[in-house]
């Protein structure tokens, strides 16, 4: 029975919504994340080369399959699960499409434009595994839980868009303490909230998380091969400009964003004018 009532406290307090439930969450999950994530440091130690196969599976795939545990564990224990994947309570505008055509667009580009035979077979899969990872525990965490508790409360869209992708960019400060400079991490602050904006207009023109988390499985892979493993030519220059069109594409779509669940969509509320 005192089991019963601690549960039903736990996701009462939950369904009650609100930024800082939202903001305390995420604290808490980066804390367990980064804690948890100390136990690969003695594989860590072993790698000689970070960008083989073996150091993106210990620096990267391991620590973030750490982060979708916890993600799911946290949804599993407040009943959200079935809620965070159902078709979004709100509907998208067409112009949202936008979002989704940018991201996809330079993802591709980044990807027809790599040497995979240089990179190799194995390396390439591997990144491929982390961002499906980084992709699904980022996104359920963000554009998920902390969307979801930003609508219990009643948020108009264009908050829970901004502070989503806040939370989001905020996320990434943390590569500060793996010893990126301060100029980097403040052009990837600005960065990561753009395609945080993108990843919301994907989720609210599909009506599911799933494309969000696709589009952002394929994101990370296509720029950390861009980078680690950078060819020249005319496809691979124009990949280039990806980052500052998502900047460009996120920051302008953001002033046109409306609504609110549990609002009538405008072509409904015409009808009864």
């Amino acid at each position: 029975m005192t089991t019963s009532r601690a549960e039903h406290a736990w996701k009462r307090f939950w369904e009650k919504g609100g930024w800082w439930r939202a903001l305390v969450l995420v604290v808490v999950y980066f804390v367990l994340y980064q804690a948890l994530s100390l136990a690969f440091t003695p594989l860590a130690t072993q790698i000689d080369d970070p960008s083989s196969a073996a150091g993106v599976l210990v620096f990267y795939v391991l620590p973030i399959l750490v982060g979708c545990l916890l993600v799911i564990g946290f949804a599993a224990s407040v009943g959200w699960l079935g809620e965070l994947f159902s078709r979004q309570p709100i509907t998208g505008r067409g112009w949202m499409w936008i979002a989704v055509a940018v991201v996809l667009v330079f993802n591709i580009l980044r990807f027809a434009s790599t040497d995979y035979a240089d990179i190799g077979f194995d390396v390439v899969a591997t990144w491929l595994l982390a961002g499906l990872l980084i992709g699904f525990a980022e996104e359920v965490l963000t554009r998920g839980l902390v969307v979801t508790l930003l609508r219990k409360a009643g948020y108009r869209e264009l908050i829970v868009a901004v502070i989503s992708a806040a939370v989001f960019a905020g996320l990434h400060a943390g590569n500060l303490l793996s010893g990126q400079n301060l100029v980097a991490t403040l052009f990837q602050l600005v960065y990561t909230f753009a395609f945080g904006i993108c990843m919301y207009l994907a989720m609210r023109v599909t009506g599911t998380i799933i494309a969000p988390i696709l589009l952002h499985a394929s994101t990370d892979p296509s720029i950390f091969l861009q980078v680690a493993y950078p060819v020249e030519g005319p496809i691979a220059a124009f990949a280039a400009f990806g980052n500052p069109a998502v900047i460009v594409t996120g920051l302008v779509l953001l002033v046109f964003i409306r609504g609110r669940v549990g609002e009538p969509a405008p072509e409904a509320a015409a009808a009864y004018r």
